[in-house]
Protein backbone atom coordinates (compact mmCIF):
# COMPACT_ATOMS: atom_id res chain seq x y z
CA UNK A 1 0.00 0.00 0.00
CA UNK A 2 1.71 3.50 -0.89
CA UNK A 3 -0.01 6.90 -0.14
CA UNK A 4 1.36 9.69 -2.04
CA UNK A 5 -0.28 13.60 -2.37
CA UNK A 6 -0.72 14.17 -6.34
CA UNK A 7 -1.97 17.67 -6.01
CA UNK A 8 0.02 19.88 -3.61
CA UNK A 9 -2.53 22.56 -1.57
CA UNK A 10 -2.71 25.80 -3.51
CA UNK A 11 -1.92 28.21 -0.11
CA UNK A 12 -0.61 27.38 3.25
CA UNK A 13 -3.07 27.80 6.18
CA UNK A 14 -1.25 30.49 7.66
CA UNK A 15 -0.69 33.60 5.76
CA UNK A 16 2.72 35.51 5.58
CA UNK A 17 1.05 38.58 7.04
CA UNK A 18 -0.08 36.54 10.03
CA UNK A 19 3.27 34.95 10.62
CA UNK A 20 4.63 38.52 10.65
CA UNK A 21 2.57 39.92 12.69
CA UNK A 22 2.93 37.23 15.43
CA UNK A 23 7.03 37.36 14.96
CA UNK A 24 6.33 41.22 15.25
CA UNK A 25 8.26 41.93 12.15
CA UNK A 26 8.18 44.74 9.86
CA UNK A 27 10.20 43.92 6.76
CA UNK A 28 10.88 41.82 3.87
CA UNK A 29 14.13 40.44 4.25
CA UNK A 30 12.92 37.29 5.76
CA UNK A 31 9.45 36.48 3.66
CA UNK A 32 11.51 33.41 2.16
CA UNK A 33 12.51 32.28 5.58
CA UNK A 34 9.16 32.65 6.99
CA UNK A 35 7.33 30.94 4.15
CA UNK A 36 9.76 28.40 3.99
CA UNK A 37 8.79 28.04 7.73
CA UNK A 38 4.96 27.93 7.24
CA UNK A 39 5.07 25.30 4.55
CA UNK A 40 7.81 22.91 6.59
CA UNK A 41 5.04 23.90 10.24
CA UNK A 42 1.97 23.19 8.28
CA UNK A 43 3.68 19.42 7.13
CA UNK A 44 4.72 18.39 10.15
CA UNK A 45 1.37 18.96 11.63
CA UNK A 46 -0.32 17.34 8.79
CA UNK A 47 2.63 14.38 9.33
CA UNK A 48 1.76 14.26 13.17
CA UNK A 49 -1.47 14.24 12.58
CA UNK A 50 -2.78 12.27 9.78
CA UNK A 51 -4.63 15.71 8.35
CA UNK A 52 -4.80 17.67 5.34
CA UNK A 53 -5.38 20.90 6.32
CA UNK A 54 -6.20 22.65 3.36
CA UNK A 55 -7.90 20.89 0.54
CA UNK A 56 -5.07 18.47 -2.04
CA UNK A 57 -5.63 15.30 -3.56
CA UNK A 58 -4.45 12.25 -2.87
CA UNK A 59 -3.57 8.50 -4.72
CA UNK A 60 -3.96 5.34 -2.87
CA UNK A 61 -2.15 2.24 -4.44
CA UNK A 62 -2.72 -1.16 -3.71
CA UNK A 63 -1.85 -4.69 -5.01
CA UNK A 64 -5.43 -5.76 -4.88
CA UNK A 65 -8.69 -5.32 -3.41
CA UNK A 66 -8.49 -6.29 0.66
CA UNK A 67 -10.72 -9.60 1.17
CA UNK A 68 -12.84 -7.55 3.61
CA UNK A 69 -13.88 -5.36 0.43
CA UNK A 70 -13.00 -2.50 2.59
CA UNK A 71 -10.24 -0.08 1.91
CA UNK A 72 -9.43 2.52 4.44
CA UNK A 73 -8.02 6.02 3.48
CA UNK A 74 -5.66 7.04 6.24
CA UNK A 75 -5.68 10.90 5.15
CA UNK A 76 -8.41 12.89 7.46
CA UNK A 77 -10.99 14.42 6.69
CA UNK A 78 -11.31 13.22 2.97
CA UNK A 79 -13.65 14.91 1.12
CA UNK A 80 -14.74 12.84 -1.87
CA UNK A 81 -13.43 9.82 -3.96
CA UNK A 82 -12.55 10.85 -7.20
CA UNK A 83 -11.80 7.54 -8.66
CA UNK A 84 -10.86 3.95 -8.70
CA UNK A 85 -9.04 2.24 -11.01
CA UNK A 86 -8.41 -1.16 -11.63
CA UNK A 87 -5.52 -2.51 -13.97
CA UNK A 88 -6.14 -6.20 -15.16
CA UNK A 89 -3.52 -8.22 -15.55
CA UNK A 90 -1.80 -7.10 -19.02
CA UNK A 91 -2.01 -3.78 -17.69
CA UNK A 92 -5.25 -2.29 -19.18
CA UNK A 93 -6.89 -0.14 -17.01
CA UNK A 94 -10.76 0.75 -15.76
CA UNK A 95 -12.78 2.33 -13.56
CA UNK A 96 -14.67 1.10 -11.05
CA UNK A 97 -18.30 2.65 -11.33
CA UNK A 98 -19.36 3.99 -8.77
CA UNK A 99 -22.79 2.98 -7.78
CA UNK A 100 -20.34 -0.79 -7.25
CA UNK A 101 -18.70 0.92 -4.25
CA UNK A 102 -19.53 3.17 -1.16
CA UNK A 103 -17.54 5.60 0.73
CA UNK A 104 -17.97 6.46 3.70
CA UNK A 105 -16.31 10.24 4.72
CA UNK A 106 -17.35 10.25 7.96
CA UNK A 107 -15.13 7.67 9.83
CA UNK A 108 -12.20 7.93 10.54
CA UNK A 109 -10.15 6.78 8.19
CA UNK A 110 -12.84 7.25 5.78
CA UNK A 111 -13.19 3.81 3.90
CA UNK A 112 -14.19 1.99 0.83
CA UNK A 113 -16.13 -0.56 0.95
CA UNK A 114 -17.20 -3.03 -2.30
CA UNK A 115 -19.35 -5.58 -1.97
CA UNK A 116 -17.73 -7.83 -4.98
CA UNK A 117 -14.10 -7.71 -5.14
CA UNK A 118 -13.05 -6.68 -8.30
CA UNK A 119 -11.48 -9.55 -10.38
CA UNK A 120 -8.25 -10.61 -10.80
CA UNK A 121 -5.70 -7.82 -10.76
CA UNK A 122 -2.00 -7.19 -12.23
CA UNK A 123 0.53 -8.53 -9.13
CA UNK A 124 1.66 -5.17 -8.29
CA UNK A 125 0.00 -1.68 -7.84
CA UNK A 126 -3.49 -3.29 -9.41
CA UNK A 127 -6.09 -0.50 -7.85
CA UNK A 128 -5.21 3.10 -7.78
CA UNK A 129 -7.92 5.32 -5.10
CA UNK A 130 -7.63 8.74 -6.12
CA UNK A 131 -9.59 11.07 -3.70
CA UNK A 132 -9.35 14.49 -1.92
CA UNK A 133 -8.69 15.55 0.92
CA UNK A 134 -9.07 19.24 3.32
CA UNK A 135 -10.81 21.07 5.74
CA UNK A 136 -11.38 23.48 2.64
CA UNK A 137 -10.02 25.90 0.10
CA UNK A 138 -8.15 28.51 2.96
CA UNK A 139 -7.01 28.99 6.23
CA UNK A 140 -9.87 30.10 7.63
CA UNK A 141 -11.55 26.56 7.19
CA UNK A 142 -8.68 25.19 9.31
CA UNK A 143 -9.64 24.41 12.87
CA UNK A 144 -7.97 27.17 14.79
CA UNK A 145 -6.11 25.45 17.30
CA UNK A 146 -4.14 24.01 14.43
CA UNK A 147 -3.40 27.15 13.09
CA UNK A 148 -2.29 28.28 16.21
CA UNK A 149 0.11 25.13 16.25
CA UNK A 150 1.81 25.84 12.90
CA UNK A 151 2.17 30.00 14.47
CA UNK A 152 4.22 28.56 17.67
CA UNK A 153 6.01 25.75 15.40
CA UNK A 154 6.86 28.60 12.91
CA UNK A 155 7.95 30.75 16.23
CA UNK A 156 10.25 28.72 18.08
CA UNK A 157 12.05 27.46 14.49
CA UNK A 158 12.42 31.65 13.65
CA UNK A 159 13.99 31.96 16.80
CA UNK A 160 16.68 28.63 17.09
CA UNK A 161 17.60 29.24 12.88
CA UNK A 162 20.87 30.73 14.32
CA UNK A 163 22.29 28.71 16.53
CA UNK A 164 21.73 25.46 14.47
CA UNK A 165 22.84 24.35 10.82
CA UNK A 166 20.32 23.20 8.62
CA UNK A 167 21.52 19.38 9.80
CA UNK A 168 20.50 20.36 12.72
CA UNK A 169 16.77 21.09 12.03
CA UNK A 170 14.05 20.74 13.81
CA UNK A 171 16.58 21.40 16.96
CA UNK A 172 13.27 21.03 18.95
CA UNK A 173 9.48 21.27 19.48
CA UNK A 174 8.09 24.21 21.52
CA UNK A 175 6.10 23.32 24.76
CA UNK A 176 2.85 23.14 24.05
CA UNK A 177 2.93 22.24 20.54
CA UNK A 178 2.30 17.95 21.39
CA UNK A 179 -1.21 19.53 23.66
CA UNK A 180 -2.40 21.57 20.62
CA UNK A 181 -2.30 18.80 18.20
CA UNK A 182 -2.71 15.15 20.15
CA UNK A 183 -6.77 15.96 20.11
CA UNK A 184 -6.34 15.85 16.06
CA UNK A 185 -4.40 12.35 16.18
CA UNK A 186 -5.96 9.35 15.24
CA UNK A 187 -6.96 6.97 17.79
CA UNK A 188 -4.98 3.92 17.90
CA UNK A 189 -6.81 0.68 19.36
Amino acid sequence: MTLFRTVEPAVEPVTLSEVKAHLRIDGTSEDDLLTGLVRAARQDVERSTGLALIDQSWRLVLDRWPASGTVPLRIHPVREVLSVTLYGSEGEASLLAPESYQVDTLSRPARVHAETTPPALRAMNGVEIDFSAGFGESGTDVPDLLRRAILLLVAHWYEFRAGFGPDDQPVSYPAGYERMIVGYRAGRL
